[in-house]
């Protein structure tokens, strides 16, 4: 097999006497969708948070395409190729919908120049709405963010998180707080991204993880307690004793 995308090997990660995460071992090739489950305090924020730099491991190692990020600030990992979107909405309100993600785009290229040729701009909106158009809010463009929807708030962090053109895209909880409809549209936003890039996900409604993910990672007190398709998972005794329980079908 090839070398993963990203890689996880016997990973920790301890607060003081706490420990969060212990020793998960997880591979992750090129153009899948992976979702990560568990019950409130399994370690998924913890994971999330070391996959995308937030937090760096107590022990073992990450790599992304055979690089070892220990050491990696955070703000070099989209440029590497890894960018997350997280669970509490985190655009700015009183921009515009292309300015929010123009300054993404401006940011990850340029952070510390305030002089910009003018050409350069005119790439940038045109990265920008290219983003726009990939999560289907190029005719929202010049609306300011705070009064789009929820779900089209949602999308538009995601268009954030894409206007670096990034190999892994890591969503935290992208359908919370959505109704049926929105989280359809969600759905099949997800679908449609995932034809172009690794996907992982943390979410909490089995009906749509089931329906979307190649595969599933399970979390319980901070250990990997299962990794396989949805196929394996529903039927994983073990899962369902600690997460779904024998009585919550997968609704």
């Amino acid at each position: 097999m090839s070398t993963p995308l990203l890689a996880v090997e016997n990973a920790g990660r301890s607060f003081g006497g706490f420990l969060a995460l212990e020793g998960v071992t997880a591979a992750f090739q090129p153009g899948k969708v992976t979702s990560i489950i568990g019950p409130n305090g399994a370690g998924k924020s913890t994971f999330f948070n070391l996959l995308s730099g937030v937090l760096t491991p107590s022990s073992g190692s990450i790599r992304f395409k055979g690089r070892d990020l220990k050491g990696t600030p955070q703000h070099e990992f989209v440029h590497l190729g890894i960018a997350r979107s997280y669970q509490i909405t985190t655009i700015f309100p009183d921009l515009s919908v292309h300015e929010n993600v123009r300054v993404a785009a401006q940011a990850g290229q340029w952070r510390y120049n305030i002089w910009i040729n003018r050409k350069k701009l005119s790439d940038l909106d045109a990265k920008a709405d290219s983003a726009l158009e990939a999560v289907g809010l190029i005719g929202k463009r010049d609306e300011t963010a705070k009064f789009l929807a929820h779900g089209q708030q949602r999308a538009l962090e995601i268009a954030i998180a894409l206007v670096s053109d990034p190999e892994v895209l890591l969503l935290d909880e992208p359908t919370a707080g959505m109704g049926p409809e929105e989280t359809k549209d969600m759905v099949a936003l997800l679908e449609k991204l995932a034809t172009q890039r690794t996907i992982l996900l943390v979410e909490h409604k089995m009906k749509m993880i089931l329906g979307l993910s190649d595969r599933i990672l399970v979390l319980h007190h901070g250990r990997l307690i299962a990794d396989g398709t949805p196929h394996d998972i529903q039927t994983d005794p073990e899962v369902r004793r600690v997460y779904l329980g024998q009585n919550h079908g997968y609704a």
